[in-house]
């Protein structure tokens, strides 16, 4: 890492998933190799060729809002404010009544669609029941930023607030801005993440049709199978997770625990295909190749990769090669890589912030978690992909990848401080 820049740490965590409204009870789901893959129950899925996904089948909007707030939230902005509030309150940070600590504080999210349900709400509404019927809160639970907006609004942060929308790249995006936010001297601490809410009649039908989504319907759980042979298209998820971030001198300062660092951030284009990465995996390597020299790290000092691992065709071999490129064939093989994608779903563009939370958990408690269904090796995925059981191990630094439709690549590397 380069000396004259201020170091990033992370003090806050949240996470709103399929497998747990908490970071602690997903991570005991994803140790246990459990799968949150079912049958949707979100909308009639019969006439669908894809009929699973992995819903947050228990969430209560009245147990975080009130009626007032949920008119003008969409599901996806409930995620990622609840995901928030958990990761500032671990945080310990709170800027109501401090108007200069609450002008360094700010928001960055990631999302690929925004309010989704809502657009599409309110498309019947306009259709089925003329203009005057369509709500004025509409377009507030739509576009995207919103949840990033009302976050700052609710807790005091008037410092830097935006939103990254780069597909499946997003919240990993998020994170990595937020961060050279801090690093620059713009702000002390950001609220970093992202989330989604895309399990609906047009998003299943539209990424179906594009031949993305697995149609194993018969074995929800089964159904995302990252890296094996016989996988046939990814799972959609739901749901949000957020970080805290602050530099170093900031959290040091009033005495916060320190969970981990972020120490390096890598972009690239793929400059190739809408929706297809280019073959080889260059493209990504330049992201994970850029991250390492951020980090000021070589490739046999990464420990582990959550790797973007979306159980698509085109991706898992794509990606394996990258991290052969980046890394170098014999460090690659020594390397653990699994994705945990296997049990949450693909959350598009809440996924990468997800990673990043268990990626840290990772570091934390010294553990991989697994790559489930893992059953056919595939030749042209032959990795460690930490098949079926999580997995002891000594892990000082951790990458995450993210990649998104248009050619978007992010490499994330998180560190024990």
């Amino acid at each position: 890492m380069a000396a004259d820049r201020r170091r990033v740490v992370v003090t806050g965590m949240g996470a709103v998933t399929p497998l747990g409204l908490d970071v602690e009870s997903t991570w005991s789901s994803l140790l246990g190799g459990e799968s949150g893959v079912a049958k949707i129950t979100l909308f009639d899925a019969s006439d669908h060729k894809t009929k699973i996904a992995a819903e947050i089948a228990d969430w209560d909007t009245g147990r975080y809002f009130d009626v007032k707030e949920a008119r003008r939230l969409d599901r996806f902005s409930e995620f990622f404010l609840v995901a928030a509030r958990q990761a500032m309150e671990q945080a310990g940070i709170d800027y109501t009544g401090d108007e200069e600590a609450a002008a360094r504080a700010g928001v960055m999210l990631g999302t690929g669609f925004g309010g989704m349900r809502s657009f599409l709400d309110e498309i019947y509404t306009l259709s089925d029941r003329g203009p005057d019927r369509v709500s004025p809160t509409g377009v507030p639970r739509i576009i995207p930023n919103m949840a990033a907006g009302i976050l700052s609004i609710e807790a005091n942060l008037t410092g830097p607030v935006s939103c990254v929308v780069t597909a499946c790249s997003a919240s990993a995006n998020a994170i990595g801005d937020a961060a050279e936010i801090i690093r620059r001297g713009a702000a002390d601490a950001m609220v970093a993440g992202g989330a989604e809410a895309t399990i609906n009649e047009y998003a299943i039908a539209s990424f179906a049709q594009a031949r993305a989504l697995s149609t194993n319907n018969h074995d929800p759980r089964g159904a995302s199978r990252p890296f094996d042979a016989e996988r046939d298209g990814f799972v959609m998820g739901e749901g949000g997770a957020a970080l805290v971030l602050e530099s170093l001198e900031h959290a040091e300062g009033r005495g916060a625990e320190i969970i981990a660092e972020i120490t390096g951030y890598g972009m690239s284009a793929d400059a190739y295909h809408i929706t297809l990465p280019r073959p080889g995996g260059a493209g990504a390597a330049r992201a994970m190749t850029a991250a390492l020299s951020d980090a000021g790290l070589e490739p046999d000092q990464i420990d582990y990769i959550n790797a973007h691992g979306t159980s698509t065709p085109a991706n898992d071999p794509t990606e394996s090669a990258a991290i052969k490129i980046a890394l170098g064939e014999a460090v690659a093989a020594e390397t653990p890589v699994s994705s945990t994608k296997s049990m949450t779903g693909h959350l598009l563009g809440g996924a990468g912030a997800l990673e990043a939370v268990i990626s840290i958990l990772a570091l934390r408690d010294q553990v991989l978690p697994p790559t489930i269904n893992y059953e056919v090796p595939d030749p042209e995925c032959d990795l460690d992909y930490v098949p079926n059981e999580a997995r002891q191990a000594s892990v000082s630094h951790v990458m995450t990848n993210s990649f998104g439709f248009g050619g978007h690549n992010v490499s994330l590397i998180l560190s024990r401080t």
